[in-house]
């Protein structure tokens, strides 16, 4: 009898193997196709509006946008931010987007927050900071009027801000959690905030003890902060974060420690963010600079894409998953790239060094 069991789970288990493997041969690998950006100037961030209209930005007061789909783009740089570098973009059309900046002259002012409304032609400065101790990562927007921008902690807060009208900012540093000694997060695509559905936002954190999120589902009235199980150091924690709806997100980390090359670690929860679980380590060295999820509706067709998720590691790759972390293809001779953003499972795209636009379609 327990030979027989025996028998019956290898042949389970063999069935399986074939199965997964049948299913694995039949995963549809994305197609790469290299855009001319218009700019050498390194891309940072990126923002697709609809499968036509993408803007992204970067070094030097570097922006650039299309409206077909990327066959052509058009790259400018906004007067007087000729020294700053553009770690955030969102856009809202091909007229409206905002963009974030730092600067790297130790100048606090060189954090601002740039509005145009006439497709890049004129830029407004909605925001410059003065607080010394303030570093703004990156910023995300529920509606073309309704947004926050998250900032390093200074002095045990964050001085996070709020739009409400698309027109000024508001500190809310007040609704935050305490932050831990230390804490802070990373500009290293756009991505360390994301926001969902008219009132849910998450934040992803690192430079302390512990790596966290923290959430709002009132549209930063209130947060809480929860713990993650990614390793966080001086140098290292959670880079990025996504939600596909209220419920299941993923968030990506690592160190950025050259000592440390296998860090990338990634983590996904069911619960808005309050727990987390570990996936499978994805297959890039470094860091993860960012991460989107392929479908953002989670419905997914095929391969069941709103699951999907593609992941950056700058010099460390580039990887995607079909099923939030259990299974991991590379993206071969994907390098360079800082930032991933979808319109759709069609249109998406990568960003990186020297001007680099990759679009990627499944």
């Amino acid at each position: 009898m327990l030979k027989r069991s025996l028998t019956a789970l290898l042949i389970s288990t063999f069935a399986c193997t074939i199965l997964n493997a049948q299913e694995h041969s039949r995963i549809h690998q994305p197609t790469l196709t290299p855009q001319n950006s218009g700019t050498t100037h390194g891309l940072i961030a990126v923002w697709p509006v609809n499968p036509q209209v993408v803007w992204a930005s970067g070094r030097a007061g570097t922006f650039t946008v299309t409206t077909d789909g990327g066959q052509t783009w058009r790259a400018g740089v906004v007067p007087g931010a000729e020294m700053l570098q553009f770690r955030d973009v969102q856009a809202f059309s091909a007229s409206v987007a905002y963009l974030l900046s730092i600067g790297t002259s130790g100048d606090p002012t060189d954090f601002r927050i740039y509005k145009t409304v006439d497709g890049g032609a004129t830029w407004t400065i909605q925001f410059e900071n003065h607080n010394p101790n303030a570093f703004y990562d990156g910023f995300a927007f529920w509606t073309p009027h309704r947004g926050i921008a998250h900032s390093d902690s200074a002095n045990g807060v964050f001085p996070d801000l709020r739009t409400t009208d698309g027109t000024t900012w508001q500190d809310i540093g007040n609704n935050m959690p305490p932050a831990l000694p230390g804490e802070f997060s990373f500009a290293s695509s756009g991505t360390c905030v994301t926001t969902q559905g008219g009132r849910n936002a998450w934040i992803a954190t690192g430079g302390a003890t512990i790596a966290r999120i923290l959430a709002t589902r009132d549209g930063g009235n209130t947060w809480n902060a929860y713990n993650t199980p990614l390793a966080s150091s001086p140098s290292g924690g959670a880079f990025t974060v996504d939600f596909r709806n209220p419920f299941d997100g993923i968030v990506g980390g690592g160190d950025l420690d050259p000592s440390n090359p296998s860090s990338a670690d990634t983590a996904i929860s069911n619960d808005g963010g309050q727990t987390w679980t570990l996936t499978n380590a994805p297959p890039v060295t470094g860091a993860i600079f960012g991460l989107s999820y392929v479908g953002q509706t989670g419905g997914g067709t095929g391969n069941n894409l709103g699951r999907a998720v593609v992941v950056t590691a700058n010099d460390g790759g580039a990887a995607w998953t079909p099923d939030e972390g259990n299974t991991w293809f590379t993206l071969p001779g994907v390098t360079g790239y800082w930032a991933v953003a979808f319109a759709s499972p069609k249109a998406g795209w990568l960003v990186g060094t020297d001007g680099r636009i990759l679009k990627i379609s499944f």
